[in-house]
């Protein structure tokens, strides 16, 4: 494969921003201590069940984070925050059904809550029914969200439909509201790259590097770009180190694949 047939092979998005980012220091022992500190000082109140879940799941200890979540809504049925964070508990364990279940709850309790939209979105969005996930980030940007996610992942709609400049625009709004963030630099890039834009590209990637050095997926666009531009060793260098960050990363996989002979480097 050459030219854009290739760059669409080996590009890929991810979903991180539409799952729990795995942090184990806000599910340390100090700061679960801090919070049971609190719901013991007032064990009636559902915002410290609500909170402590929502450390737990960062932490990916979805068990207790749902029992935190059942907790504050045994002690307000009505709290639809609680409703749609154990949505993202369910959606992030697999169970999409009990996850559409939460955010149908927390938007009939509150029809303009903008997170449930997302969350519900996100769920169809992965379940291959874009349609609905489209309508629902719609509804929440109808909302005025400040919330990236759901500019973000209508673009990965977009994107996929092949409207790169549609999906470019949301990128960039993405941007603007969290640009700390890598995700939106990466799905820009590609879109970027779908409309043979290598450089705006390959800075938008190199960006995302510089964010987060840690995803795999943004070093296999880097490599990707120098692959484009004949740089071989470069793009070897750049699949193999996302390969060591994700060895499961097929686009990385199959780039190391690709320019390996270039490099004279011995197949593994």
């Amino acid at each position: 494969m050459t030219g854009l047939s290739l760059a669409l092979a080996a590009c890929n998005t991810t979903d991180t921003t539409d799952t729990i980012r795995i942090n184990k220091a806000q599910g340390g022992e100090e700061n679960i201590a801090s919070l049971t500190a609190v719901i013991d000082s007032n064990p009636q109140d559902p915002e410290g069940y609500n909170t402590r879940g929502s450390a737990y799941g960062r932490a990916g200890e979805f068990k207790r984070a749902l029992s935190d979540f059942n907790q504050a809504l045994t002690l307000n049925p009505r709290f639809f925050q609680a409703y749609a964070n154990r949505g993202l508990i369910y959606r992030n364990m697999g169970q999409p059904e009990a996850a559409l279940a939460d955010y149908n709850m927390a938007l009939k309790l509150n029809p303009r809550y903008d997170v449930a939209f997302i969350g519900r979105g996100n769920v169809y969005r992965q379940a291959g029914q874009l349609d609905a996930a489209m309508n629902d980030y719609n509804q929440a940007i109808g909302l005025d969200t400040t919330d990236p996610r759901a500019y973000h992942n209508r673009g990965l709609i977009y994107q996929k439909r092949g409207n790169h400049a549609k999906a470019i625009e949301d990128f960039s709004t993405a941007i603007s509201l969290s640009p700390s963030s890598a995700e939106p630099y990466n799905g820009r890039g590609i879109s970027y790259v779908a409309m043979n834009d290598d450089d705006n590209a390959f800075a938008d990637f190199n960006h995302a590097i510089e964010l987060d050095g840690s995803l795999a997926e943004s070093w296999a666009n880097q490599a990707l770009i120098y692959e484009r531009k004949g740089d071989m060793r470069r793009a070897y260098k750049s699949y193999a180190h996302a390969l060591s960050l994700d060895l499961k990363y097929q686009p990385a996989r199959d780039g190391v694949a690709r320019t390996r002979a270039a490099t004279g480097m011995p197949a593994q």
